[in-house]
């Protein structure tokens, strides 16, 4: 964190000071759980929130035992403390001071999919010219941006702050608390569209992250839907367009696809590039564009980009991940799930069965948050995999991708199970050769299920059972299947 005295934290907060010496200075940045804090000693301060089951003051004893400085907490503790009325505003306040102080760029970045991956590329490339900060996993929300803010000192040279809503004006709060030189809005897609009732009212959401910019300040804006393109037209920023068409300021070219992973020319202003990547799928060009535009902006040379880009790995899990084991390819797709990347998955399955040979299984779940839509929304997903003809689709837990009555959809075998014990008795049927994906939203526990198929195709060697999963069959608990 940026340097302060108590005292100056005493003021930006509304705080007393427990225990705390009004002159002596900190720079401890804030932890919210208890039990990291013992690694990182006295660097940390420990906020103290009270959640609807459990209430962070329960933790604040054993915290300053291992090592935290200070508790930020709303209650009365014998203990080095600053008390507030509300740690959630004492904490946006200290992250809005520490950000006027700093001298790194700063990049928020939104968009309905693709922020994590973004924000890592962008990492990749912006850590081979200075010091990075950038949020662990998807640290997103009211709570995530202000400890990304807070983790930053005078010797960072970038901060990246990932943005997410779930209401309108969240983005607009967060940027506001980050003041962003770079906004990225990703895409307007139809994840949370559920929670947002229209595709307008989410695009108006995103948005916000633009027209909450400083004048003079860089909008990145993807040209993947017909909303993004057009946020921050008339004023006074410099809006730089990246994707497919031959319009975009930073775009891909000559793109190909060999075992799932894209290659392409990278195109920028200052010149073109290759890239070559080694993370799974066809829709992560859109990342990296997006990576590259920022870099750009920041005065970095297209060659710098296409480097890190050819070397940047994905450190989340459960994203695309892709496990070569016995001859089976299982991509690990498990961590979320929305029309987007569902069917941005199954291209990618496709095409890496076409090359190996094999059989294209897909293990779906349900996709959440998609409202009244969300009967459709699965409908188009078991059209699209028939079509890209996806061997075997196995059904996992209470979904459907069928329209109603049927079986089967255009010769595609179609499966479903109500649980991953039941998905297993469909697994040994995969032989080498096969794609196989899991994926579904993160509430439905897919992750579960990749493992125990990992640990299947570890003991597959080729003596598989041979045959296929039977179309439209029910498969019940204690119930053996037979080809």
């Amino acid at each position: 964190m940026i340097s302060f005295t108590f005292r100056e934290l005493a003021e930006i907060t509304g705080g007393e000071l427990v225990q705390l010496d009004f002159a002596a200075t900190t720079r401890a940045t804030p932890a919210i759980d208890s039990r990291t804090i013992a690694t990182a000693g006295r660097d940390t301060f420990f906020c103290a929130f009270k959640g609807e089951s459990i209430d962070g003051n329960l933790f604040a004893e054993s915290a300053i035992a291992a090592g935290a400085e200070f508790v930020l907490t709303e209650s009365d503790l014998n203990l080095p403390s600053i008390k507030v009325e509300n740690v959630l505003e004492a904490l946006t306040k200290l992250a809005s001071a520490a950000r006027r102080r700093l001298s790194a760029k700063v990049i928020g970045i939104t968009g309905s999919q693709g922020k994590t991956t973004t924000k890592e590329m962008l990492r990749a490339i912006l850590e081979t010219q200075g010091r990075v900060v950038s949020p662990p996993g998807s640290f997103n929300n009211e709570i995530g941006v202000p400890l990304t803010l807070l983790s930053a000192d005078e010797t960072t040279d970038f901060v990246i702050v990932e943005m997410g809503a779930r209401h309108t004006g969240d983005i607009a709060h967060l940027t506001d608390i980050a003041a962003p030189h770079v906004g990225v809005v990703l895409v307007v897609g139809t994840a949370h569209l559920g929670e947002f009732g229209s595709i307008e009212k989410l695009a108006a959401t995103k948005a916000e992250l633009i027209n909450h910019l400083a004048d003079g300040a860089t909008a990145i804006l993807g040209d993947y839907d017909s909303y993004t393109p057009t946020f921050g037209a008339g004023r006074d920023l410099t809006r730089i367009i990246f994707g497919e068409q031959s319009r975009d300021a930073v775009r891909a070219a000559d793109v190909e696809l060999r075992g799932g992973r894209a290659h392409f020319d990278l195109v920028a202003p200052d010149g073109r590039a290759a890239v070559s990547l080694k993370i799974l799928g066809a829709h992560h060009i859109a990342n990296a564009l997006a990576a590259a535009a920022v870099a750009h902006a920041l005065g970095l040379a297209v060659e710098s980009s296409a480097v890190a880009l050819s070397e940047a790995e994905l450190t989340t899990k459960w994203r695309m991940e892709l496990h070569e084991v016995s001859g089976v390819s299982l991509i690990n797709d498990a961590y979320n799930a929305n029309p987007e990347s569902m069917a941005a998955a199954l291209v990618t399955t496709s095409l890496m069965a076409q090359e190996s040979g094999g059989l294209a299984w897909a293990f779906l779940g349900k996709m959440h948050e998609l409202g009244a839509s969300e009967v459709e929304r699965h409908r188009e997903i078991g059209r699209l995999a028939s079509r890209l003809h996806i061997d075997q689709l196995v059904q996992v837990g209470e979904v459907n991708f069928l329209p109603s009555g049927t079986t089967e959809l255009d010769g595609m075998a179609v499966t479903s199970v109500a649980n991953v014990s039941e998905a297993m008795k469909i697994a040994k049927f995969i032989q080498p050769g096969d794609v196989v994906l899991v994926k579904a939203s993160r509430a439905e526990g897919l992750e579960k299920l990749a493992e125990e198929l990992i640990a299947f195709c570890e003991v597959l060697d080729g003596t598989a059972i041979a045959g296929t999963a039977i179309a439209g069959t029910e498969v019940s608990e204690g119930e053996e299947q037979h080809p």
